[in-house]
């Protein structure tokens, strides 16, 4: 079952990175294992600060509220980031929770220097024809996004000359420093926080971006519906998300496909129904109809003595299998309509037909 990381933190959806923060400031205090004995106090730990994690990285953060991804499910999220380390030497009331935070940001906790963050994946709804679902189609799409700047090219900086090696941290992108707690000496690292873990400074911003890189625009982007997509088909366009940080790798684009409903066709899968209305004449003598299909008109038998919701299989008239080969059947079910108004010969011949058939019946159960 996934799990609500705002429920666990106790915060709302729209919460800021300083009140994700100061919750987890709170929390981690109250259920640290050594400041907290009772039962299961490092499992609720666990808990908080994995919620923290991936609510902290805009990235993490942006694919658990447009997804619903949980932290096992981010793949490198929360490879070989070991939560024991926040219960390992120190503890108690002088353990810096500031800096267990920070390591969310970027991994500064284990002394990595961390490099310039990747594109934020982006999501985009598309409605679609069932039409266009049976024989794929073309779309454009128009998507406001955070692009690399034109000027700087992503750099941040108004030229080369004005990237240098950051002072704070000497281009290591990270700060340790050694506080005595209760408890003995504790040694911690963080992520620089003039160069935000990269390890250089710029001395001059771009004008057009403020020294972030990118700058929002909108693209115009050709997608391709396959033939067969259904509802909730998920397209991945890759490098068609947002530009990361400095130059790093853009963000993808996933395209979530739902099919508009039709006015006369029901889709069940791969097969589409159809409700076609036959006279009482056709239904008794039988005869041939026309019948709409995805693709036009096309002719259908139907067999004398056809009762009411009988249903016809016209074999490959429906969607197309989006994985794999084949073609889905059109269902065609008859309603046979009875008429309103009859003429009086109509009438006369019908009172006919009427006294035939329970002459008949009446000679079937003598023969019985």
């Amino acid at each position: 079952m996934a799990k609500d990381y705002y429920k666990i933190l106790g915060v709302d959806k729209t919460a800021t990175k300083e009140e994700i923060k100061k919750a987890y400031k709170n929390l981690a205090k109250k259920h640290h294992p050594d400041l907290n004995k009772e039962e299961g106090s490092t499992e609720k730990f666990k808990e908080i600060s994995e919620a923290a994690a991936v609510l902290a990285d805009d990235e993490k953060r942006t694919k658990y509220d447009q997804f619903g991804t949980t932290a096992d499910k981010f793949g490198q999220g929360f490879q070989g980031f070991d939560f024991s380390d926040f219960m390992s030497d120190a503890g108690g009331f002088g353990f810096d929770f500031d800096s267990i935070f920070e390591s969310f940001f970027g991994g500064g906790f284990h002394g990595r220097r961390r490099g310039p963050r990747r594109g934020n994946d982006l999501r985009y709804d598309l409605e679609i024809t069932l039409e266009e679902a049976a024989t794929g189609v073309t779309k454009h799409i128009t998507v406001p996004r955070m692009e690399q700047c034109g000027k700087c090219h992503g750099t941040g900086a108004e030229s080369d000359k004005d990237v240098i090696s950051c002072p704070d941290c000497n281009g290591t992108g990270i700060q340790r420093r050694t506080q005595r707690t209760p408890f003995g000496m504790l040694a911690t690292t963080t992520t620089c926080r003039k160069c935000q873990g990269q390890g250089k400074y710029i001395k001059k911003e771009c004008a057009d971006c403020n020294g972030n890189g990118i700058v929002r625009k909108t693209r115009k982007i050709e997608i391709e519906i396959p033939t067969g997509a259904e509802q909730g088909t998920n397209l991945r366009v890759a490098g068609e998300g947002e530009a990361g940080e400095k130059g790093a790798e853009t963000g993808d684009l996933y395209v979530v496909i739902y099919v508009k409903e039709h006015d006369v066709f029901e889709r069940q899968g791969d097969d589409i129904y159809v409700k076609v209305p036959v006279s009482f004449a056709v239904a008794a003598l039988g005869g041939e109809i026309e019948v709409p299909t995805l693709s036009g008109k096309a002719k259908l038998k139907i067999p004398s003595g056809t009762q009411n919701n009988t249903v016809f299989r016209m074999k490959g008239k429906g969607i197309p299998y989006l994985h794999g080969y084949g073609t889905g059947n059109e269902n065609v079910e008859v309603v046979v309509e009875v008429p309103k108004k009859l003429s009086k010969k109509q009438k006369e011949l019908l009172k006919e037909f009427a006294k035939e058939g329970k002459k008949k019946g009446f000679l079937e159960k003598i023969l019985e």
